[in-house]
């Protein structure tokens, strides 16, 4: 697909557009209203291949749990593998399209590899993620940022008392959850290991107080979320903190979304995903 087609999806996505206005600029493009019919399936996320992992895999545990965060209640999918003891936690934090059936199966992959795996929607104080991807990104538009974070330091703290964990907790995100981990990573020092894809990157002055091991995932054609990768990388290096930053060469923004024919790069999604596993097991046994 031309790269022109994926960079107006991604301004759409990322709150550039309403829906009308994207649709008439990709009929504008493709040059007839027919041809953007065509091209509109490969662009959105196709649901029904979101389940690699299937809800009932015998394989695993999986329920609804919530914590509380103050005056709110923060739910999702806690998913562990059965036949584990105790093992360390990771919260999977969605994109700007809240917690949807691909970041559940996202949720389901961590917990076979071995983790106790917490999929948080940070929509539940909104009353949880509708199936309107659009009103899920304009809900996630509403909320407050400083409020988010305070809300994933209670699913960490929550998460290290369970007993089914080993009490330490790392997390991983995907584009706005992305963004989500630095900040999380900012905020709490009891964070043990943050993996963050396509994320955008915390303010230079706040990478000082980053005590969390980070790695860090990005496209090579995700020129807006790249923008900020030298300033970020230029104060990790500065403050001295542990990371690994890897830019995946020719794949977009969202390569990992695997139900997103336009955007999915498989090879770089499995590799993205073997050094992630990897580098949280190595970071929270």
């Amino acid at each position: 697909m031309e790269q022109k087609f994926i960079d107006l999806f991604d301004s759409y996505t990322h709150g550039g557009m309403n829906r009308r206005a994207f649709l008439d600029r990709l009929a504008t493009l493709a040059g007839s209203t027919a041809a953007a019919a065509v091209l509109l399936p490969l662009l959105e996320n196709n649901y029904a291949l979101a389940q690699t992992v299937a809800e009932d895999d015998p394989r695993l545990i999986a329920e609804t749990a919530a914590f509380p965060a103050g005056a709110a209640t923060i739910s999702g999918l806690l998913a562990r593998p059965k036949a584990a003891a105790k093992a360390p936690a990771v919260i999977v934090i969605h994109e700007n399209r809240g917690l949807n059936p691909h970041i559940r199966d996202v949720t389901r992959r961590m917990a076979l590899a071995g983790f106790v795996a917490f999929g948080v929607d940070f929509l539940s104080p909104l009353g949880g993620t509708p199936e309107d991807a659009d009103k899920a990104r304009d809900m996630i538009g509403t909320l407050d940022a400083a409020a988010v974070v305070g809300w994933g330091r209670a699913v960490l703290a929550g998460l290290a008392a369970r007993p089914e964990t080993n009490g330490k907790v790392g997390a991983v995100g995907f584009c706005w959850g992305g963004g989500q981990v630095t900040a999380l990573a900012v905020a709490e020092p009891k964070l043990g290991a943050g993996v963050a894809y396509y994320g955008r990157q915390p303010k230079s002055e706040a990478v000082a107080a980053i005590q969390a091991p980070l790695m860090l995932h990005y496209g090579g054609l995700d020129q807006g979320i790249n923008a900020g990768i030298p300033a970020f990388e230029t104060a990790l290096k500065a403050a001295g903190k542990r990371y690994e930053l890897h830019v995946y060469e020719n794949v977009n923004h969202a390569f990992n979304n695997d139900t997103n024919a336009a955007r999915y790069d498989k090879a770089a999604a499995d590799l993205a995903w073997t050094r992630t596993v990897g580098f949280l097991k190595a970071h929270l046994a």
